[in-house]
């Protein structure tokens, strides 16, 4: 049966996954462009200098690329099973509904670890390549709350798409614009090294949220 919701769940996002890995490679390695562009037309030291105590940032605009990637695959593996009501087909399936959802997030998530998994190990090596550990190690830092992110973005669209209830719907946005902008708080890199561990707390509890949803579609509540 994971088989079979595996290959359903990969026919609909497919396409979504593989543009997100190749175009999140090449956000990824863009913030090099210019850091090797700085490194010709200024001193090593000097620049890591600027990073290290002036709080210069060679890794900003790579801030939003986890979300906008959980969030298109979100969509296009949730949006679909409510269009007719197709998560209804799903729930007639010889497995228990809430197995059934709970495979389906895994396959998401699964998605998600394998492109982030690839983009931290090319950040992480370009980084080596261009700087110290001094500063690898704080970016690293720095970075995952972005990665966390992308996950908590990918569990709560799966919620706000599939909810039935409008009512809900519009609760849950209100929260998701409240709980995803903590992982972007403005700080100094390697500042989120303390609350790093609580956020992915967070991320795993609110994994499970779909339930809520589904619940109601198979309740047929409108």
């Amino acid at each position: 049966m994971w088989k079979s919701v595996v290959y359903k769940e990969w026919i609909k996002t497919r396409w979504f996954v593989i543009l997100y890995a190749v175009l999140g490679l090449s956000f990824i390695a863009y913030p090099f462009l210019n850091v090797q562009r700085d490194f010709k037309f200024s001193d090593a030291n000097n620049y890591w200098y600027t990073i290290m105590f002036m709080g210069v940032s060679y890794f900003g605009s790579l801030k939003f690329v986890p979300v906008l990637g959980a969030l298109a695959i979100s969509v296009a593996q949730y949006f679909p099973e409510t269009v007719s009501k197709r998560i209804k087909l799903t729930f007639h399936l010889p497995i228990n509904e809430n197995r059934v959802l709970l495979m389906m997030m895994l396959y998401g998530s699964i998605c998600l670890v394998t492109c982030y998994i690839i983009q931290l190990a090319v950040f992480l090596g370009l980084s080596c390549i261009y700087f110290p550990s001094d500063i690898v190690m704080p970016a690293m830092t720095s970075v995952t709350p972005w990665f966390l992110a992308g996950f908590a973005a990918y569990y709560l669209a799966a919620l706000i798409v599939l909810e039935p209830v409008w009512k809900y719907r519009m609760a849950y946005l209100l929260v998701t614009g409240t709980f995803v902008p903590l992982f972007f708080q403005s700080a100094s890199t390697g500042a989120y090294e303390p609350v790093n561990l609580a956020l992915a707390f967070l991320v795993i509890i609110i994994s499970i949220s779909l339930l809520f949803s589904g619940y109601r579609f198979r309740k047929g509540e409108m």
